[in-house]
């Protein structure tokens, strides 16, 4: 059976879908973030949060990148249950990848649940190699994560390795 591929937009993370967002986190994560939480990342000029909306503009996804100097790191990406394996995930991490490219960073890196096949299957297909596992990094229930990076070549900046 093919996969069905939901139509949405892409747009930056606005004040007007705080409340969507932080109900998505309830939804999705065991130790979600805050409405507040989510609110500063609007005024941190090291964050991008990136929503995913449906036809009728509500929030069916959304993703969090934050970058410091030539290191990009994930820190949340969340679909509506209703609207996993529709494509919405990929979607959003595309435009990360392709900022990171655009940007030259040196990598970007995030941590998933180790029982969390799909996303790891997603990420690996991105690009994205297992780096490392942090020890019952997640609560509720306690469980390690498993840390992937992909690592960006941009020809003529590399330092030559003696």
């Amino acid at each position: 059976m093919e996969e069905k591929k939901l139509h949405v937009r892409i747009v930056p993370m606005t004040a007007d879908h705080l409340d969507e967002v932080a109900e998505l986190e309830r939804i999705c994560f065991t130790t979600p973030w805050s409405r507040n939480m989510l609110a500063e990342e609007l005024d941190n000029y090291l964050s991008a949060f990136l929503v995913a909306l449906d036809d009728q503009d509500h929030v069916v996804g959304y993703a969090g990148l934050q970058a410091v100097l030539d290191e990009g790191y994930i820190t949340n990406v969340a679909v509506r249950p209703d609207c996993r394996k529709q494509g919405v995930a990929g979607k959003l991490l595309q435009v990360f990848l392709d900022f990171a490219e655009g940007n030259h960073l040196a990598f970007l890196s995030l941590e998933v649940r180790a029982s969390n096949y799909d996303a790891i299957a997603l990420y690996g297909s991105r690009g994205f190699r297992s780096v490392g596992r942090r020890k019952n990094y997640y609560e509720h229930p306690r469980e390690d994560a498993i840390i992937m990076t992909k690592e960006f070549e941009h020809h003529g900046t590399e330092t030559p390795v003696s």
